[in-house]
């Protein structure tokens, strides 16, 4: 079939195998080209297909050679109709780690599971070395307590009272204002059920339960803090109590740890174009006069960018920078205050009429087809082809 982009509200309902393999290949190629990174051997990343879990597989299987194991829960695309991104992108890497000489398994589940734990258990003692490198990059909306079998809903909203603000609709450049009804009790803590620090602990229970872990092993999970007009639906709202749960999480992990001489980070990301970010409101708009901002000052980093050099210039130089919550910084140029400044003076004066001219609407619709296989040069999208 020849697949076109579909999506609506700024969520793809779609994708494109071809185009999802020939990003993927982009990514391996930056990797190789920025040179060997003295990294993890075996690396388990859980959520493994998109964004931040994907580049963190490719840079330690590209950039460090490591033995590489994804767990992700993606559909498979039929006769009749696609599979997600996430699908074509585990089949991409699996392909080019293979022509690499790379060991790289995969567990297409539920992450959240304890029967996929105990799989990924026996999946990692099918080769000898042990875990070096945790990555904990789960984006799931919802979760299944294992221990109540309850299912948790996480939720976009404030906290303590209604938001009202601006955001975008990426495809069509129309500025709109919005509203959120603030997060109930229950609501708050269903979301930090679902992407607090409980479930990155059960991870490592397992791991050191079954003796899996290397001496000096590291986990790692991602964050994100973002600037002030963000932070009412973002690090002040529910999303972030989750996140902020995450880094107190870290900080226990890191206790575990210590009997194998490991350690735990949150590393603080910057804002980039996922399928995550692109529904939260006010996100996409900021990210779109950032994007401007930072590429004009030549400081704009995509994701695999910023995943390398998280492994080069963080994570495995010895003594690893972090901040005085223990948190890893590469949201540091993000968060330059000339950036902030220029962002900050574009949002007040944006708006449907000028949209196009003041944000990097261009770089970030790009970036959105990408995620998904689609606007990628060399591909011909106009061809048949075997969903």
């Amino acid at each position: 079939m020849v697949i076109e982009p579909k999506f609506r509200n700024n969520i793809f309902i779609n994708s494109h195998p071809t185009g999802c393999a020939a990003e993927v290949r982009r990514q391996i190629e930056y990797v190789r080209s920025k040179g060997r990174i003295q990294g993890p051997r075996k690396a388990l990343v859980v959520g493994s297909s998109t964004g931040y879990g994907l580049a963190s597989r490719i840079v330690a299987a590209f950039g460090c050679g490591a033995e590489t194991i994804g767990i992700a829960f993606e559909k498979e695309g039929s006769d009749k109709r696609p599979g997600t991104a996430g699908w074509y992108n585990t089949l991409a890497f699996q392909k080019e780690a293979v022509a690499a000489g790379l060991q790289a398994f995969d567990i297409n589940a539920d992450a959240y599971a304890t029967e996929v734990k105990e799989r990924a258990v026996e999946t990692l003692k099918r080769t000898p070395a042990k875990v070096d490198l945790l990555v904990y990059s789960l984006a799931s909306p919802v979760r299944t307590d294992p221990a109540t079998g309850i299912l948790h809903k996480s939720v976009l909203k404030p906290i303590g009272g209604a938001y009202s603000a601006r955001s975008v609709d990426v495809m069509s450049g129309e500025v709109k204002d919005f509203s959120v009804e603030p997060a109930t009790a229950q609501e708050i803590a269903d979301t930090v059920k679902v992407m607090g620090a409980e479930d990155w602990k059960l991870w490592i229970a397992a791991l050191l339960g079954a003796g899996l872990l290397a001496e000096g092993a590291v986990a790692i999970a991602y964050s994100y803090i973002g600037p002030a007009m963000t932070h009412a639906i973002y690090r002040e709202g529910t999303i972030g109590r989750a996140k902020e749960d995450l880094e107190r999480g870290a900080r226990e992990i890191g206790g575990l740890l210590s009997s194998v001489g490991g350690r735990a980070y949150v590393s603080v990301n910057k804002a980039v174009v996922t399928r995550s970010s692109a529904v939260i409101p006010v996100v996409p708009l900021y990210i779109s006069l950032l994007f401007k901002v930072m590429k004009a000052k030549g400081v704009h980093e995509d994701c695999i960018a910023q995943i390398e050099r998280l492994f080069a210039d963080r994570l495995y130089t010895g003594d690893v920078p972090t901040d005085a919550e223990g948190r890893i910084r590469i949201d540091d140029l993000e968060l330059r205050p000339d950036v902030q400044n220029d962002v900050a003076e574009l949002w007040t004066r944006v708006d449907t009429a000028n949209f196009e001219r003041l944000a990097d609407a261009e770089g970030y619709r790009r970036d959105f087809l990408a995620v998904h296989g689609f606007g990628i040069p060399g591909v011909d999208y106009a061809a048949d082809v075997d969903p």
